[in-house]
C-alpha cells in the first residue's frame, strides 16, 4: 500500500510517499480502505515542530477491509469514519472499533471526514463553555473545519451574537456565510464588544486578546494544541475562567456521551442545521500541498486527501 510519512521534522517538503506492508487489524481493531483523510493543524505542527518523526495520525473515512478479533458489529464492506492513531495518511488505516462510526447513506467520505472529528471537537468545546441562550460567543480560527462547525453550533444554541475571529480580511465573506454575525481580525486592537464565551482553537499569542475579549464572568475554552500562557490578573479583573477541552478524553472516558454527540451530529447534518465545508482536496501523494495550505492559514473549511 502507499502511505505518506517523514523521517525528519520540517516543513511540508519533508513528506514523502512510500510503499509499505498492509497493516493487520488486532483485537478490537478495524482495517479501513481509505477514501478521504483529514489534514489538521495539530498534525501539520507535529511534522514541523515535533520532537521526532512518527506516524501521521488523523481522521479517515472509507470502507472496512478487515476486522480484528472481537469485532462483530461492523463487517467488511461497511462504510466508516473515525480517528486513526497510527498511519492515517495511507491507503489502509487501522482504527480502534470504539472510535469508528458508520457513515450514513448519501454522506460522502470527504464530508464525513470534515464532520466527525471536527464536529465533535466543536460540539465539545461549545458545551464546555457552559453557554446559555442569549449569550454571545466568539470563535477563533473561525474559517477552519472546527471553527465553521463551532459557529453553527453557537447559532443553533441560541447565541445572541456570534463573532468570528480570523487571520485575514479575505475570510470575512466566508465566515459570514457560515453564520457569523460579526467578524474581527487577529490584528485588530479590540475584538469588538466583550463576549460571554470564547472558543479558542489557536492558542499561543492569541490567548491574550482572547481573554481581553471576555465580558465579566466570561469563559474561555482552550482546545488548541498550540499551547500558550494566560495572565492570571486578566482573569482576576474580569472574574473570568479558562476551561481546557480535549476530545480524546471524552472518547476514552465517556463513550456514551461520545456516541450521543455523534448521533446528534449526523441528525443535524441530515436536517441541514450542520453543514460540512471542504475547501480543498488533494491526492494522497500531494500531502505536502495540503500542509502548505494549512500552514499558510489559507483554508476555508476542511482540507482533505483523497484516495481513488
Amino acid at each position: 500500500m502507499r502511505r505518506v510519512r517523514h523521517e525528519v521534522n520540517g516543513g511540508p517538503e519533508v513528506l514523502f510517499t512510500e510503499e509499505a506492508p498492509a497493516p493487520v487489524p488486532g483485537p478490537g481493531e478495524v482495517l479501513v480502505r481509505t477514501e478521504a483523510i483529514g489534514v489538521t493543524l495539530p498534525v501539520v505542527r507535529k511534522v514541523r515542530e515535533g520532537t521526532e518523526p512518527g506516524p501521521l495520525g488523523g481522521e479517515v473515512a472509507g470502507t472496512v477491509a478487515a476486522v480484528g478479533e472481537g469485532v462483530t458489529d461492523v463487517v467488511v464492506g461497511d462504510r466508516v469514519s473515525g480517528l486513526c492513531f497510527s498511519h492515517a495518511y495511507a491507503e489502509l488505516a487501522l482504527l480502534q472499533r470504539s472510535l469508528a462510526s458508520r457513515i450514513p447513506d448519501r454522506v460522502s467520505a470527504a464530508d464525513a471526514v470534515a464532520l466527525v472529528r471536527s464536529g465533535l471537537v466543536a460540539r465539545g468545546a461549545y458545551e464546555a463553555g457552559l453557554p446559555r441562550p442569549g449569550e454571545s460567543v466568539l470563535v477563533t480560527a473561525a474559517a477552519s473545519a472546527v471553527g465553521t462547525l463551532a459557529l453553527q453550533y453557537a447559532k443553533a444554541g441560541g447565541a445572541s451574537r456570534v463573532v468570528a475571529a480570523v487571520s485575514s480580511a479575505e475570510k470575512r465573506e466566508f465566515v459570514r456565510a457560515v453564520g457569523a454575525d460579526e467578524v474581527v481580525l487577529y490584528g485588530d486592537e479590540r475584538w469588538g464588544d466583550p463576549v460571554d464565551v470564547v472558543l479558542d482553537g489557536v492558542g499561543g499569542e492569541l490567548l491574550g486578546p482572547a481573554v481581553r475579549a471576555l465580558s465579566p464572568g466570561g469563559r474561555l475554552v482552550a482546545f488548541s494544541s498550540g499551547g500558550g500562557s494566560i495572565d492570571a490578573y486578566e482573569l482576576l479583573v474580569r472574574g473570568a475562567s479558562v476551561i481546557g477541552f480535549q476530545m480524546a478524553a471524552v472518547a476514552r472516558n465517556e463513550p456514551a456521551l461520545y456516541a450521543r454527540w455523534l448521533d446528534d451530529l449526523w441528525e443535524r447534518h441530515t436536517d441541514g442545521t450542520l453543514r460540512a465545508h471542504v475547501s480543498a482536496a488533494f491526492p494522497l501523494e500531494d500531502a505536502a500541498r495540503a500542509h502548505e495550505i494549512i500552514e499558510a492559514r489559507r483554508n476555508l473549511g476542511k482540507v482533505v486527501l483523497v484516495v481513488p
